[in-house]
């Protein structure tokens, strides 16, 4: 008798996971496998690329080091990527034959969008990887999607901190004036709150609506997870560690702790009609 996907939870789901090696860095591999353990096993491992390119260099080690099986393929015509053909077939071949869990595409290429849509339609979580040129089709066909300078870094505070010391070195006038421009533009980007992004703040309001109750607080991990099932919104790429964190950094929620800080609550603010405490 077969064990159906979803009786399975924790380490016993089974995950593929396949590397695009020509679209992210071998240094991330330690930390994409150790993001992986939190929703199983990755007993398939693989990685597509065309070993012969000098490119692929620092991947040879880790594959050994991660018991990552490679999968060569040369590039028959120039301009065009084999790699993502075959591991296009491999994941097809995969979904009906060793039948994983679910599926891990590490790839910063939206070219994989039709396949990550594909298996979520035969009833299966894909997990993406990928650096922040990545499209937004492909981050957002993924059930969650993390940005792999997210991994090693831990978030990073509201405000930057200020310089320890000025440069000594004299700047010469022009490069000054070309610098000062890009970093107006940088600290502008970096300063804007997360209150004005339209999208991250409708599926919020959207999330605690879906789980709101009748006093006008929904409980936290409610809340977090209908925000996922909306979109693939990892709390990490906006900076913060979790989803409290987060509502609270767009400053349009109301969040109250409970029982010891064991519990969590978040209410909108615009819901006038909700109690003073969310009742037990």
């Amino acid at each position: 008798m077969e064990i159906d996907d979803r009786a399975r939870n924790g380490s016993d789901r089974r995950i593929a996971l396949l590397i695009d090696a020509d679209n992210v860095s071998h240094s991330k591999i330690a930390a994409i496998l150790a993001e992986l353990s939190k929703y199983g096993a990755a007993n398939i491992r693989r990685a597509y690329g065309d070993w012969a390119n000098a490119s692929l260099k620092g991947w040879k080690d880790k594959l050994h080091d991660f018991a990552i099986r490679p999968i060569q393929q040369f590039s028959y015509s120039t301009g065009k990527n084999a790699t993502d053909i075959a591991l296009v077939i491999d994941a097809m071949e995969l979904l009906y034959t060793q039948r994983p869990d679910a599926f891990c595409l590490a790839s910063s290429d939206a070219d994989f969008t039709p396949l990550v849509m594909q298996l979520k339609a035969n009833g299966h979580e894909v997990y993406g990887f990928g650096e922040r040129k990545t499209p937004a089709p492909f981050v957002n066909a993924c059930t969650t999607f993390l940005y792999l300078d997210t991994l090693d870094e831990p978030a990073q505070p509201a405000t930057a901190a200020e310089p320890t010391e000025k440069p000594k070195a004299k700047s010469k006038p022009a490069a000054k004036a070309k610098a000062a421009p890009a970093n107006k533009a940088a600290d502008k980007s970096a300063s804007k709150p997360l209150s004005q992004d339209t999208k991250l703040v409708t599926i919020l309001r959207g999330a605690v609506e879906a789980t709101v109750r009748d006093d006008g607080w929904a409980d936290m991990s409610a809340a977090g997870s209908a925000a996922k099932r909306q979109a693939p919104i990892d709390p990490r790429n906006y900076g913060v560690k979790n989803f409290p964190a987060l509502f609270a950094a767009t400053d349009l929620f109301e969040i109250v702790k409970t029982d010891g800080g064991k519990k969590s609550y978040v209410a909108d603010k615009r819901n006038k009609d909700r109690t003073p405490q969310p009742s037990r």
